[in-house]
């Protein structure tokens, strides 16, 4: 087996300093470009693909890299619009400080999950993890910042969920003659699109949907209109095809929904585009609302009333916030957008 050349190996095969090859590749600008060329094609000759991050790490004790773990999957994470927002601003904020990135999902169980935790100088938790890396995380000392989740003597971005939607709804229900549905998402563990029944709100949840769903019905309840549990539809996943098997289960009713709140934009497109399918005009037979303000909130047919809670913005200050080891818990505003659909 061929040996992996160490930093002093390549500095005596090309005959310069470990220092010089080191500044070939991480300080570009410390060389003159021909001598740089030189180096890096000597290195490329011999096999050598330049200094182990790692080593470096432990030489210098930080190594540049920020983590975002992420609660969902890489895969689902990179799908949803609110999370590829809020990882655009976290990406403009630490570009700038020359640092890089490293995408975790804390539903990942691995030794090499557990490896790659102990390479970044710091974390930003986007929604509450599972598993055992965000312990790991708290015992090493390490600076992080929490997203959309709460925890005790952790620095925090959040908004006030509760009172977003319980403004939505107190927006969107007219009066007690209204019938009122909620579309939200992880409401109970199950993978079927589903109403949740009467039990399942008899517990305290502080859950980011529970939350949302509480908030809404707060909103119903100030104008005097009820949300019966079985037009509550729980959606295992933030998915289109999800969200309109859901839509499907609500304006099929015989006492149909004339206001559907969903706990995302992508949910309330889903909804409108299932309507269409029915012959229903929104708002006219329904009324619809979201939650997010993504960009297809706006495009959307009719444009979607909803909740802005400034994703790309989230971002940016989570960033700053891990960078300036900032200890404040901070709740962002969230503004209702009115537009046409509710």
């Amino acid at each position: 087996m061929k040996k992996n050349l160490s930093l002093k190996d390549v500095s005596k095969l090309i005959g310069v300093s470990t220092a010089t090859i080191s500044n070939a590749f991480n300080r570009p600008d410390q060389l003159s470009v021909a001598l740089r060329e030189r180096i890096l094609k000597e290195c490329e000759r011999i096999g050598y693909s330049g200094p182990s991050m790692i080593a470096r790490s432990l030489r210098s004790g930080q190594s540049d890299v920020v983590a975002i773990m992420l609660s969902d999957s890489l895969t689902y994470s990179f799908s949803d619009p609110m999370a590829t927002d809020f990882m655009a601003g976290i990406t403009e904020v630490l570009a700038k400080a020359h640092k890089q990135i490293l995408l975790l999902s804390s539903t990942i169980k691995s030794d090499a999950q557990i490896r790659a935790e102990s390479l970044p100088d710091g974390f930003i938790f986007y929604g509450a993890p599972e598993g055992d890396s965000f312990k790991r995380v708290i015992r090493s000392g390490k600076p992080l910042i929490v997203v959309d989740f709460d925890f005790p003597d952790v620095p925090s971005v959040n908004i006030d969920n509760f009172e977003a939607c319980k403004q939505l709804a107190s927006h969107a229900i007219q009066n007690g003659i209204d019938v009122p549905a909620i579309i939200g998402m992880r409401l109970v563990t199950d993978n079927h699109v589903k109403p949740i029944t009467a039990g399942d709100l008899d517990h305290d949840k502080q859950e980011i949907s529970w939350q949302r769903l509480f908030g809404y019905l707060a909103g119903a309840q100030e104008k005097s209109a009820d949300i019966l549990p079985e037009n509550i539809i729980h959606l295992p996943v933030n998915v289109l095809d999800q969200a309109e098997e859901g839509a499907r289960q609500l304006l099929s009713k015989p006492k149909r929904p004339n206001v559907i709140l969903c706990m995302s934009d992508i949910i309330a497109i889903a909804v409108c585009k299932v309507a269409r399918e029915l012959n229903l005009s929104v708002p006219g037979d329904v009324r619809v609302t979201g939650f997010d303000d993504i960009a297809e909130a706006e495009r959307n047919q009719p444009p979607l009333t909803t909740i802005s809670q400034q994703g790309y913005e989230k971002g940016q200050l989570a960033a700053r916030m891990l960078l300036d080891k900032s200890d404040e818990r901070v709740m962002m505003d969230a503004k209702l957008v009115v537009r046409e659909s509710g």
